[in-house]
């Protein structure tokens, strides 16, 4: 029978032990697909322990073989007492030569043995494991496993004489020589587990069920992909990854495993790109047209070779009769906005609307300055939808979205709210599309018929992370910056040279520049020595830069403060904005030619990198001051990176090795790359592999009807009652 609050995971109803009954059950399992019998049936588990394996995320066989290892100990050498070396994790054979249990002050016990070979003799120690002492029999030879320390003062021998293991796993000689085998001997798993199981149990569960059902362990790659990369069977490498023969052995299957976990993601992006582009969108653009030639025409600047041919691609996609779905990326400054205005105007002149959502007021309120500067004087009315706007003035532009006078809205994931419908929305653009979740994304495009998407990003992507995250999207990249522009002049000061900080900035301000000050904090917190914003604010403008005109800016002040502070340092009537990483983005202000950072270590590469591209966005050379002794070596890894290139892919990729994908997608998108076997940084080639594979699969074969693809559709659950597939092999739930 089914258990419907478990999905398609098969359990069995209560069966008295007859023989009949046994072998029926056998056959049943037998028969059963991995990922749909009940890990409750393995040997050694049963509904408690099953109930256990839940809060892993194990719930079935299937779950349970993919669960590979976090790390292995090398326990396949024996090691002679005399050779041991302190702090070394060893496996050591020997005989107990005497044992005994006693009591600490607290009433704790503790059992000791004395174990030794031809060599030396070496002391074993167990805390709250009374039973042990009765367990060990002094004579018989044992197996052990541990860290080599120093003998603990206090014991009933000289300190410092011999050698001892806290707690080293044990077993004997003569044992189950199977079981021992398991745990002794061999390079042995090291799992993640929760509170209640141990590492040894879970091996031999996890030992049954490789056993016993590997028969069922079905094949996901196809033979000519396997034989095209010189990869392993399934059943060989989960074998392996488990209980490998080898570290040579360990590394082919961590490499079968990695590539499928890479194919099995493209797989699912190829074939979700493939749905999305087969259907014809109900609408045609004009090309060529007044709106897009007056706006190119009145730019008081033409565009450069790289946005031109950006702008030529994101048309052409725009004008084909299946959906866009298209990446747009560059460096800080390259000029993505007025492209992405381009582009609207030629939806605008076909008679069609544009939706654009990203993820902070202030980056809205700056996108909607932009837009109607460049778009409203043409006759292009451009709405803004936010937290920030009134009930009333949201109520207006609600309704004039829904009659068409509104051509452009602007907002926050405020337009994902179900009040908000458009006449003829066409163009969806998502700014900053990593600071979304996946399903306020999907909201947004729903609320028009197949729509062209274009998603950008100012923060640029490693090409390994892109082709994970954006993997269903073509990429168009600017190359270059507009000319003119002169790279960022980047100091790291110890705090000792602070007043020269400042005399630079005076010096920026004297001659009718702007500047910033950022702060990781808005308000101090009592407990660490952090500089904020609020309070340096009033410091600097009463008792550093009393001359200049200094206010304060961040992101817990009401929408209209904000916009009206932001309105005034971008007419210059703000000499010097204290603020928050709120300035990360959404500020073009191209009289601003200084920036100082307090306190760098709170902030990653990118959100550095994007702070400094406030300034520098004119003709005049800029300058980034970054203040902070930073104590750690990543910290002093990441400003030495900042410092050493403007070239904000470099700093990209950088930020990948140092901190990995997880810390750059943050919280909310992280779980989108959660891989078990993959890693984007060692694995960059075999990403690469695995995409060009998935791709290929799917362009021959887009319904997967290959018979030798039953087990690659199953594995990605694809069934007429979900939307969208897992594409992690190792989450039984997307």
């Amino acid at each position: 029978m089914r258990n419907s609050s478990r999905g398609n995971v098969y359990v069995l109803p209560f069966l008295p032990l007859y023989s009949d009954n046994k072998f029926c059950v056998a056959k049943f399992m037998r028969q059963v697909p991995l990922s749909e019998l009940a890990v409750q049936y393995v040997k050694g588990v049963g509904p408690a322990r099953a109930a256990q394996l839940a809060h892993l995320g194990i719930q079935t066989v299937e779950d349970l073989v993919f669960s590979v290892p976090r790390r292995y100990e090398d326990r396949s050498r024996l090691l002679p007492i005399r050779q041991l070396a302190l702090g070394q994790l060893a496996t050591v054979r020997g005989r107990v030569l005497a044992k005994g249990l006693r009591r600490a002050r607290g009433g704790q016990a503790i059992v000791e043995a004395a174990l030794g070979d031809a060599t030396g003799v070496i002391f074993c120690r167990w805390f709250n494991q009374p039973y042990l002492a009765k367990w060990l029999r002094v004579g018989e030879e044992l197996i052990v496993y541990g860290r080599v320390e120093p003998d603990l003062p206090g014991s009933r021998r000289q300190a410092g004489s011999h050698l001892q293991l806290i707690h080293p796993e044990i077993e004997r000689v003569d044992g189950d020589a199977d079981e021992a085998s398991l745990h002794m001997g061999r390079i042995v798993p090291v799992y993640s587990l929760t509170g209640g199981l141990n590492q040894r149990w879970f091996r031999r569960i996890v030992r049954h069920a490789l056993s016993r059902h590997a028969a069922l362990i079905r094949e996901t790659l196809p033979s000519s992909i396997r034989d095209r990369h010189h990869l392993q069977p399934l059943a060989w490498a989960l074998e392996q990854i488990h209980f490998p023969e080898s570290w040579d052995a360990l590394e082919h299957a961590r490499r079968r495993l990695a590539f499928e976990e890479l194919f099995v993601m493209h797989v699912a992006l190829a074939r979700r790109r493939a749905r999305l582009t087969s259907r014809e969108k109900p609408r045609q653009y004009i090309r060529e047209g007044p709106l897009i030639t007056a706006f190119l025409d009145r730019l008081a600047f033409s565009l450069t070779a790289s946005q031109r041919q950006v702008l030529d691609e994101l048309v052409a996609d725009l004008c084909k009769p299946t959906p866009m779905l298209r990446l747009l990326q560059g460096d800080v400054g390259c000029g993505k906005t007025v492209v992405a205005a381009s582009l609207m105007a030629v939806v605008i002149q076909s008679g069609y609307q544009v939706a654009l959502m990203a993820p902070t007021e202030l980056l809205a309120e700056q996108h909607h300055r932009v837009f109607r500067g460049y778009l409203e004087p043409l006759g292009v009315r451009v709405g803004l939808v936010s937290q920030g706007v009134s009930v009333q003035e949201r109520k207006r532009l609600i309704r004039e979205l829904a009659d068409d006078s509104i051509k452009i809205v602007v907002g926050t994931h405020a337009l994902i709210e179900p009040a908000v419908s458009f006449a003829n929305l066409a163009l969806v653009v998502i700014d900053e599309q990593h600071k979304f979740g996946v399903v306020q994304r999907n909201a947004l495009a729903r609320k028009a018929q197949l729509p062209d998407v274009l998603v950008m990003t100012a923060t640029p992507i490693p090409r390994t992370l892109a082709l994970s995250i954006y993997g269903d999207l073509a990429c168009s990249t600017i190359t270059e910056l507009p000319p003119g522009r002169v790279p960022v002049r980047t100091l790291i000061l110890p705090e000792s040279q602070r007043p020269d900080a400042y005399r630079l900035i005076r010096e920026e301000l004297r001659q009718g520049r702007q500047g910033y000050v950022v702060y990781p904090l808005v308000e101090a917190k009592d407990d660490r020595e952090v500089k904020a914003a609020t309070q340096m604010a009033e410091y600097l403008k009463t008792r550093i830069f009393p001359k200049s005109a200094v206010e304060l800016l961040h992101g817990q002040m009401r929408p209209k403060e904000k916009e009206t502070i932001m309105q005034a340092f971008a007419e210059g009537r703000i000499q010097l904005l204290v603020s928050t990483v709120i300035v990360e983005v959404g500020l073009d202000v191209p009289n601003a030619t200084v920036m100082l950072i307090e306190h760098p270590e709170h902030f990653g590469l990118a959100q550095l990198h994007q702070m400094r591209g406030r300034i520098g966005r004119g003709a005049q050379p800029a300058t980034c001051l970054v203040i902070g002794d930073a104590a750690d070596e990543a910290a002093q890894q990441r400003l030495s990176a900042f410092a050493g290139t403007t070239d904000g892919f470099r700093l990209a990729e950088s930020d990948l090795e140092l901190r990995g994908p997880g810390e750059l997608l943050g919280r909310r998108q992280s779980g989108l790359l959660r891989f078990r076997i993959a890693n984007l940084i060692r694995d960059r080639e075999l990403l690469e592999a695995a995409r060009k594979e998935a791709f290929e699969l799917v362009g021959k074969d887009p319904q997967m009807a290959s018979p030798e693809l039953t087990a690659l559709k199953q594995r990605l659950r694809i069934s007429s009652s979900r939307s969208s597939p897992s594409v992690g092999l190792f989450r039984r739930n997307s």
